[in-house]
């Protein structure tokens, strides 16, 4: 028992050691296998290896010759085709030389014939001179004996010669503006008048002459006194917020408002007869009526305003030009209420844009703010077309209505269709029969200054200006006046008039010129 305990532990090392022994033999065998298959396996790869590059050598060897026979080609050829260049270069120069040479030849035969033309020329210079001074002693020898013949001077005679030479223009001149007046103005009446007729004819509103009401009519005499208040003070304290003048006078159950601006005047208006219907009148009243009038005031300009641009049929306007739309209603000009003329001549510039092919939209808009400048001229200075062409540019409005704004009063020349068509709806509107009103002295000096301008001209026999001062009728003296120098005296007279006079609508010129021949039998 106790040999097989120590046997056993030396068997399994015995084992152990032989099994190591027979696995690394094994091992071993397997290596120098592996061994011998790779060297097989390098010396293979190497024998491919030389053969591969005998073949490379080999084909390099023939792209080396091929590429060394195609460089030789190409060289040759590209040889070739230098010295065919080469050949034809020489050509040219070889015709250059011969054509600089022809050249050569041409410009020794030229200077000689220029050389020869000098000479010429300086010969035939000498001749001229000898030949100007002889003809210049002619023409004062002529001279001369012209002076002795006519008895007249070289100046005189001259002067004669422009004279004649300046009728017989003016004569033709007035010939030739006579015709082409006549047919330009056959077509263009014609074309005009319809034009007109069409819009008044489409446009015919009622005039009523409003005025901005400055008197105040009370419930009795009892309420002056109340309305002047202790000392005065409710009369001060009306005039301080308003900015109006109050008149208290005579004038039964009534009182005068007067002031420059006629919206305060407006204004004034509706505070004290609120005042008088609410009969709380004292300063702290006041001050918070005319306030709140005031407020409803502007609030009633802008729908004023744009009650004004919708029956037009202007949209966009800017809501400051709106406002001042609302001022014209309290504006009148001779009577005439300036946004119901404002209206019509949108209306009217929109008719005649239709029919001549222009463009309606931006004819009412110019019509409608033509007058825009009235609303503020007695805030600011210059003429009404500036200020409103300068609030209008302000705004956003389109040049051409900017310009159409300032020239229909001539403060600019008008330059566009738009511009005409605006003047014209103005005048058209203003010269309506009942449309304005003039007071007495305007309408006497009015015709007073046609028949000053009519009498200013010479060869004038007599004067009448007629129809309230729409036509001058001028009597000339035949025998210092001719029928082609009427036509220019009549345009002469026009221009004078436009010059110096401010008038609505147009005045006509007519020159009558009459000859009487009178024989007596006896």
């Amino acid at each position: 028992m106790f040999i097989n305990y120590f046997l056993w532990p030396i068997c399994v090392i015995a084992f152990c050691i032989i099994g190591f022994f027979l696995g690394f033999y094994w091992i071993k065998k397997s290596y120098e296998q592996k061994l011998g298959d790779l060297k097989a396996l390098s010396a293979k790869m190497v024998q491919d290896a030389k053969r591969d590059a005998a073949n490379i050598k080999k084909e390099a060897h023939l792209q080396g010759q091929d590429l060394v026979f195609k460089m030789k080609s190409e060289c040759e050829k590209e040889l070739s085709e230098k010295r065919l260049e080469q050949k034809r270069q020489e050509d040219r120069l070889t015709q250059k030389e011969e054509s600089l040479d022809r050249r050569s030849e041409s410009l020794a035969q030229r200077e000689a014939e220029v050389a020869r033309n000098e000479a010429e020329l300086v010969k035939n210079e000498k001749a001229n001179v000898d030949r100007t001074k002889e003809l210049q002693n002619l023409i004062k020898d002529q001279s001369i004996k012209l002076e002795t013949l006519a008895q007249m001077t070289k100046t005189e005679a001259k002067e004669l010669l422009l004279k004649t030479m300046e009728e017989e223009a003016r004569h033709e001149g007035g010939r030739l503006i006579r015709r082409v007046e006549t047919e330009a103005r056959e077509i263009a009446d014609k074309k005009s008048k319809e034009i007109l007729a069409l819009a008044v004819k489409r446009y015919a509103s009622d005039y009523v002459a409003e005025h901005t009401i400055s008197v105040v009519n009370l419930p009795n005499e009892e309420m002056k006194g109340r309305i002047i208040g202790r000392e005065g003070r409710n009369i001060r304290a009306i005039e301080a917020t308003t900015g109006v003048d109050l008149i208290i006078d005579d004038t039964p159950e009534a009182v005068i408002l007067s002031s420059f601006s006629p919206i305060r005047r407006e204004i004034a208006r509706q505070s004290l007869e609120r005042l008088i219907v609410d009969g709380r009148i004292h300063p702290a009243r006041i001050e918070e009526v005319v306030s709140k009038i005031s407020e409803e005031m502007e609030q009633s300009l802008k729908e004023i305003g744009k009650e004004a641009a919708f029956d037009v049929g202007v949209h966009g306007i800017h809501h400051e030009l709106v406002k001042l739309l609302g001022k014209l209603k309290y504006r009148t000009s001779y009577a005439q209420n300036v946004l119901q003329h404002s209206m019509e001549v949108a209306f009217l510039c929109g008719i005649m844009a239709a029919e001549l092919g222009q463009n309606v939209k931006q004819a009412k808009r110019a019509g409608l703010l033509h007058d825009i400048g009235k609303a503020v001229d007695h805030e600011v200075e210059g003429p009404h077309g500036l200020i409103g062409a300068e609030l209008a540019k302000r705004y956003g409005e389109s040049p051409a209505v900017v310009h159409a704004i300032m020239a229909h009063h001539e403060d600019t020349p008008p330059e566009s269709v738009l511009d005409v068509l605006v003047q014209a709806a103005d005048s058209l509107s203003g010269a309506r029969p009942g449309a304005r009103r003039e007071m007495l002295e305007t309408y006497v000096k009015r015709l007073e200054d046609l028949e000053r301008i009519a009498n200013s001209f010479s060869g004038i026999s007599k004067t009448f200006a007629i129809q309230a001062g729409r036509e001058i009728r001028i009597m000339v003296n035949s025998d210092q006046v001719t029928d082609e120098s009427a036509l220019t005296m009549a345009n002469d007279i026009c221009r004078q008039v436009e010059k110096e006079m401010v008038y609505p609508g147009q005045i006509k010129v007519t020159v009558i010129r009459e000859t009487r021949a009178v024989a007596i039998a006896k």
